[in-house]
């Protein structure tokens, strides 16, 4: 290979590895740091998923403004120490613990959940990085609508690096090898 061919080849590679690294940041900020996310005015629940951060207040918060009849806690695994908010006028108060203990554990709950009560929309409250794979799993479990609603993490909770490895592992994990509600 010639000298002038070499260096076509290296600058079509760092070229290729530029273009590859801003799709993954752009892919990386429109999905796991800034999602789009809002909900209309009444969904048929809310449903909040476990995490760190000040998600139950949220949610709370919501069912207070009379945006669902029903509200949906998650309340994690038993050492992750969430509890159940205290009842609310005409709002149907579900606490649980998901099994397996996960978001997809979550999913299979709600959707069941759901289907008992015809719902045809809901809002999950979840923490900003878990948006997009919380909308897709709980997608796959309920046929309606889903909104979500963030919360961000507390900051002594939020090691953003962290963060971004561990969903987009979760998420092409939920993309590629647990396909199923």
């Amino acid at each position: 290979m010639t000298p002038r061919r070499r260096r076509i080849t290296w600058r079509t590679v760092l070229l290729a590895l530029a273009v590859a690294i801003a799709l993954l940041a752009a892919a990386t900020a429109r999905l796991l740091i800034w999602p789009a996310q809002g909900m209309p005015s009444k969904v048929s629940a809310i449903v909040m998923l476990a995490g760190p951060g000040n998600l139950l207040s949220r949610a709370v918060d919501l069912a207070r403004e009379h945006r669902a009849p029903f509200l949906v806690i998650s309340l994690g695994t038993p050492q992750s120490g969430n509890e159940c908010p205290q009842r609310m006028p005409d709002v149907t108060l579900v606490c649980f613990n998901p099994v397996p203990a996960s978001t997809q554990g979550e999913a299979e709950f709600v959707g069941r959940l759901a289907r008992r009560h015809d719902w045809r929309s809901i809002a999950i409250v979840t923490i900003t990085p878990q948006d997009t794979r919380a909308r897709i799993r709980v997608g796959r479990c309920f046929s309606g609508h889903v909104y979500a609603v963030t919360a961000p993490p507390a900051p002594s909770q939020t090691n953003w690096p962290y963060q971004i490895v561990y969903q987009w592992s979760a998420l092409l994990k939920a993309l590629i090898f647990q396909r199923r509600c």
